[in-house]
């Protein structure tokens, strides 16, 4: 089989997994909601509609497995190497940490919530450019498959404890009172909506294919070169480059300027990317508001009732436990050995390393807290929940902002 062909299969195989993940979420839901067809007790078709969530969801995951073997047949490495391949590996991750705890505890509301954010990370990265590329120096090592391959499998199970506190919050913070925790629950809830208005924006602009062109100085130029570099916009350009002249109008003219202290060819399309995140989140939250007509926690919170939240906070707390040494292993230990290898040094302060080392620290914080100090419940909940924000920063605003050793993840 050529090349072509392979990676046509594997974006073939990609997007049956997708659609079997959305298949998956609709079962969950229609098992929680305790619906009776043809004389069946609403428990008898909650855990039959459970199954059939399960089976989906295990059957996403061995076509997305299919996509990983082939794509990584085609271009000769495995796919992690860019924003593209590591967020559609951590989908993978993400789905293979749910069907093992979903193996033990057999809650589908779990699925609902689990599935709903593998969704959402696979169309993210979706977002990114999907070519195959050869691999740069800096990543040709076998330390590629278990430096980046076991961090993604340690936030995967992250992702799941994520799912489940937050789950925890919506059981269990009152909404019938105004309250702080109802306030932060609704911050929680608005990050998950701006993650999804980013994946619709992105694709509904993508679609309309009128793209704006900007062509201005290098800011990371060296001193007495001239050097001009180009960036296109897919997404109305609110924020436009410093300095910048205008090449092609695609929506509109820029309203501002970016920051002068913004380095990098692309600073300003991604600072203009993350503006339209948050207004597509502030939106999407208002018209769900006007629809509910409550707070998303209090809408949310019916669905849960049934619900024991003592055994959400334990699926949280299993899953960052089982979480936790593997990304100890892939995200610290094997990736300063191979920061060693490929530049002479364990450590070197880079943004990345350094937010890995956060994410780590946050977690470890996590564990002793609750096993030391008896942080169960609304706490360890509130944790987890953090927690997996923080991994999220690291790996969409430092991949993608900060300019570093790692800055190549965003290419």
């Amino acid at each position: 089989m050529t090349t072509g062909a392979l990676i046509s299969l594997s974006s073939g195989l990609l997007l049956v997994a997708f659609a079997l993940y959305v298949l998956s979420m609709v079962a969950f839901v229609v098992a929680i909601t305790g619906r009776r067809w043809a004389g069946r007790d609403p428990r008898e078709n909650a855990r039959r509609m459970g199954r059939i969530g399960y089976g989906l969801a295990a059957l996403g995951a061995l076509a997305q497995a299919g996509y990983i073997v082939t794509r990584w047949i085609a271009g000769g490495h495995i796919p992690v190497s860019n924003m593209f391949e590591f967020i559609v590996f951590l989908g993978f991750a993400i789905a293979v940490a749910f069907l093992i705890l979903y193996r033990i505890y057999r809650v589908p509301a779990l699925g609902v919530f689990v599935m709903l954010l593998d969704v959402l990370m696979i169309a993210y990265g979706a977002v990114f450019p999907r070519e195959v590329t050869p691999l740069i120096p800096a990543l040709q090592s076998y330390w590629l498959y278990l430096h980046v391959t076991l961090a993604a499998l340690g936030e995967g199970a992250f992702a799941v404890g994520f799912a489940a506190g937050l789950m925890y919050l919506v059981r269990t913070v009152r909404q019938d009172v105004p309250s702080a925790q109802a306030r932060w629950l609704e911050l929680a809830l608005w990050i998950v909506l701006a993650l999804l208005a980013f994946v619709v924006l992105s694709f509904a602009f993508a679609a309309l294919d009128k793209e704006s062109v900007f062509r201005f100085p290098d800011p990371n130029a060296k001193p007495g070169e001239a050097r001009i570099v180009e960036s296109v916009y897919t997404l109305p350009s609110l924020v436009g480059p410093k300095d910048a002249e205008i090449v092609k109008v695609g929506y509109m003219k820029p309203l501002v300027e970016a920051p002068g202290w913004m380095k990098g060819k692309d600073a300003a399309k991604k600072l203009n990317t993350l503006v339209w995140s948050v207004l597509g989140g502030l939106a999407l939250y208002g018209v769900l508001r006007l629809l509910v007509r409550k707070r998303l926690g209090a809408a949310l919170q019916p669905a849960l009732r049934d619900v024991d939240p003592d055994l959400l906070d334990e699926i949280s707390y299993r899953a960052i436990a089982i979480g936790f040494p593997i990304f100890t292993l892939g995200g610290l230990i094997f990736a300063m050995i191979w920061a060693h290898e490929a530049w002479g040094r364990f450590w070197g302060w880079d943004p990345k390393e350094v937010w890995a080392l956060i994410v780590w620290l946050f977690y470890s914080a996590y564990l002793h807290l609750r096993l030391s100090r008896g942080w169960h419940g609304l706490r360890s909940a509130w944790l987890a929940v953090i927690g997996f924000i923080v991994v999220m920063i690291t790996l969409v605003v430092v991949n993608l902002v900060i300019v570093g050793l790692h800055s190549y993840a965003g290419v």
